[in-house]
């Protein structure tokens, strides 16, 4: 059976556009919170098969989106690798000893080994394939590595990444080496996932915007380009996607074998389709915050719809859904998406 958000990656036609949610299976459904607290804390939600595929599966039966999102965290990857992860209340992600010198890089696990041990993640996927509807699409997914040598740099979130910047300008060779080893890492990964059953993986790059242009290419989207390429080469048939958030002025710059751009809330859709579309299906892009109000949020699905046309294109926010969305509000957006679209 033809999977429809499979197709629309792939441009085929497809009886409407198809949708999903970045954070879709997250706060603002109270199942979710349910299962969370029944998991005891994030980083138990993501290491326990069953319940990350339950709530994986979660957002498919309420709100009623086209794909399922594996349920994981991007941070498992360096935490696997061997550095310490703790998701503090109120702050977020913590790593107790944040990378500093080239022989904290040297201790970290890399390649196969370390993919090796993200074990859970492969079992939730094929709990996941066991469980869905034939005609959904499981999407796996990785930060990208520079979204993840961020927080393995600083330690945690930030808003000014002065440590990972201090690092690209005054010792690129040493964010090369982490990125390098992180890239390794991330290849094994993918293809484990797809192994397992992704139908489609995301390369998530949350924070491209920290980056100045000239220097995107050789610090990020170099290796993202090389990770979508060893994927396609070996999986022609699984769609990748790439979603580096916050960088319109580097559209003219994009290049590589991948099937599917992220388009941001940032960037005007007219202007990703004019320098984009025509290689590359696009996703996305409403402003998350129009799902506070069912009115903004069909007055944006007609818009992205009257650009689109229902042409190489799949519905999806400009980044996550916020925790405090009323539920009614996201199946009014799903619904919308698939009404203005209806062949």
């Amino acid at each position: 059976m033809s999977k429809i958000f499979v197709d629309a990656c792939f441009r085929k036609p497809t009886p409407y556009t198809p949708v999903w949610m970045m954070r879709q299976a997250g706060r603002y459904l109270p199942e979710y919170m349910k299962v969370r607290a029944q998991a005891g804390n994030f980083l138990n939600l993501c290491h326990n098969p069953a319940l990350a595929a339950e709530v994986t599966i979660q957002p498919l039966d309420i709100v009623g989106v086209d794909a399922a999102i594996l349920f994981s965290d991007i941070l498992v990857i360096p935490n696997e690798m061997g550095m310490h992860l703790d998701f503090i209340k109120g702050e977020g992600p913590i790593f107790k000893d944040p990378i500093v010198t080239e022989a904290d890089v040297d201790a970290l696990l890399g390649g196969e080994v370390a993919a090796d041990k993200l074990t859970y993640v492969y079992e939730t996927i094929k709990l996941l394939k066991e469980q869905l509807p034939e005609d959904k699409a499981l999407i796996g997914f990785t930060g990208a590595p520079w979204t993840l040598a961020t927080y393995m740099i600083e330690g945690q979130g930030t808003k000014t990444y002065n440590l990972c910047k201090k690092m690209m300008y005054s010792n690129p060779e040493l964010l090369h080496k982490i990125l390098r080893k992180v890239t390794d890492v991330v290849k094994f990964y993918m293809e484990k996932q797809i192994l397992a059953g992704a139908d489609v993986v995301q390369i998530f790059d949350s924070w491209a915007a920290a980056i100045e242009t000239s220097k995107y290419d050789e610090f990020s989207w170099s290796y993202m380009v090389e990770i979508a390429e060893y994927l396609k080469e070996k999986y022609p048939h699984i769609p990748v996607i790439m979603f580096p958030k916050g960088i319109p002025a580097f559209l003219d710059k994009v290049y590589g074998n991948f099937d599917v751009f992220g388009v941001d809330w940032g960037t005007p859709m007219a202007m990703a389709k004019e320098k984009l579309g025509s290689r590359y299906v696009l996703q996305g892009n409403m402003e998350p915050c129009r799902l506070y109000s069912k009115e903004r949020t069909t007055e944006c699905v007609e818009a992205i719809q009257n650009i689109m046309q229902g042409e190489g294109h799949i519905f999806n926010l400009g980044h996550g859904i916020l925790p405090d969305v009323p539920v009614e509000n996201a199946i009014h957006f799903v619904k919308e998406c698939q009404r203005v679209s209806k062949k």
